[in-house]
């Protein structure tokens, strides 16, 4: 018997698998209709009513259903959220692409999950210790907004991680520049060289600018938007120094490397702060816990013998 059931799992298993080899081999038959498809101009649909709908999600049912109040919850964050502008900025800066109303989504996501966690915790509070309605509501209403700020407050943490990696990738960008104009090289041509060879986010936002530069954008006018993109004071004046050299002809390699230099100093000179501060916040400990501890330890031997003289 035991014999008979193995011999139907092996057959099974193998029927199993010879099925998923014959779908996959079937999957990969090039049939008449996708070999005509691209040289084939699909005819649009005047009438919105005959249009496929746009599929976003698995589940279109559940998601039509969402929409209005995903709507609403939208309206009422960008009523008592930050500004659509200062929203859009941050965006750009931090280098996503999502739109301010999917981003406006994410937030009202991180809200409903806050919403949700902190009801679970007022029902939990409310049935141990029996707490009072009031603030069981204001409790949830702030898991609420904690959620929904902290999408806010996520975004300005990305924005200033990749300003510092922009940052720090400036100094070595400028030089790679540099030495591509040192060995001839003209100003597009190097940076086409540096976006080719290098990777990080200074090296996306140059090929960026290089897209706008094909596109028949002036060089200039390219830098000047890479500068407002991204809104850092060094990288402005490094943009500003390309583009002033490129327009006047003066010597490019020499602006580059002093673009490098100004970054490093301001670098350190940030290092130094923040070391000047950290300094500072080291003596809370020393001062409160360390020194308290080593006075009672030098204090208390004597009181004890001052009591044993009594």
């Amino acid at each position: 018997m035991s014999g008979a059931l193995l011999g139907a799992w092996i057959g099974l298993l193998g029927g199993g698998g010879a099925a998923l080899v014959w779908s996959r081999l079937a999957a990969r038959r090039v049939r008449l209709d996708d070999r005509l498809a691209p040289y084939l101009r699909p005819r649009r649909s005047s009438s919105t009513l005959l249009r496929a709908p746009v599929v976003r999600t698995p589940f279109p049912t559940l998601e039509r259903l969402i929409a209005p109040v995903m709507a609403d919850g939208v309206r009422v964050v960008a009523r008592f959220g930050s500004p659509t502008a200062d929203v859009r900025r941050r965006l750009e800066r931090a280098g996503r692409r999502e739109s301010v109303e999917e981003f406006r989504a994410g937030q009202v996501v991180w809200g409903v999950l806050g919403l949700a966690g902190g009801l679970f915790v007022a029902l939990l509070l409310a049935a141990t210790r029996g707490a009072p309605l009031a603030p069981l509501v204001v409790l949830v209403v702030l898991a609420g907004a904690t959620g929904a700020l902290g999408r806010d407050y996520q975004l300005s943490r990305q924005v200033a991680a990749r300003e510092t990696r922009l940052l720090a990738e400036l100094p070595t960008v400028a030089e790679l520049l540099a030495l591509s104009v040192s060995a001839g090289e003209g100003a597009v041509g190097a940076l086409e060289r540096v976006v080719r060879t290098t990777r990080g986010e200074l090296s996306g936002e140059l090929a960026r600018t290089l897209a706008d530069a094909r596109s028949g954008t002036p060089l200039t006018v390219a830098l000047e938007r890479l500068a407002h993109r991204t809104g850092l004071p060094a990288l402005a004046r490094f943009a500003d120094g390309v583009a002033v050299a490129v327009e006047r002809g003066t010597p490019l390699a020499e602006v580059l490397r002093a673009q490098a230099q100004d970054v490093r100093e301001h670098g350190r000179r940030v290092l130094m702060e923040s070391g000047g501060r950290k300094e500072v916040l080291m003596m809370v400990p020393v001062v409160f816990l360390i020194l308290p501890v080593t006075v009672l330890f030098a204090v208390f031997p004597s009181m004890t013998v001052l009591n044993v003289g009594r």
